[in-house]
């Protein structure tokens, strides 16, 4: 899967899929170190195929590489925070 990104100085997203159709997770950037995961979006073409999942371990592995936490504030992304204790180390909060 093709997760792109967008990303400014006060936020940005993760986001995959054709135009008009994109599944996104979107986040702000509260530092340099530090993200919030704020909200997470998969269009019904997408559902069930483990879109939002890739997206939030991309988002996971961003801050790895970046070396910044997250602070989980979307639902979808603080259930999978839940799932997958091996992301604590990004985890903030």
């Amino acid at each position: 899967m093709d997760i792109q990104s967008e990303d400014g100085p006060t936020g940005g997203r993760y986001f995959t899929g054709n135009p008009g159709q994109e599944a996104e997770m979107t986040f702000s950037r509260a530092s340099a170190k530090l993200i919030i995961i704020d909200h997470t979006a998969v269009p019904d073409i997408y559902r069930g195929q483990g879109v939002g999942q890739a997206l939030a371990q991309h988002a996971v592995e961003a801050a790895r590489a970046g070396g910044w936490k997250i602070i989980p504030l979307c639902p979808f992304f603080k259930a999978q925070v839940g799932r997958h204790p091996e992301w604590r180390e990004v985890i903030s909060g």
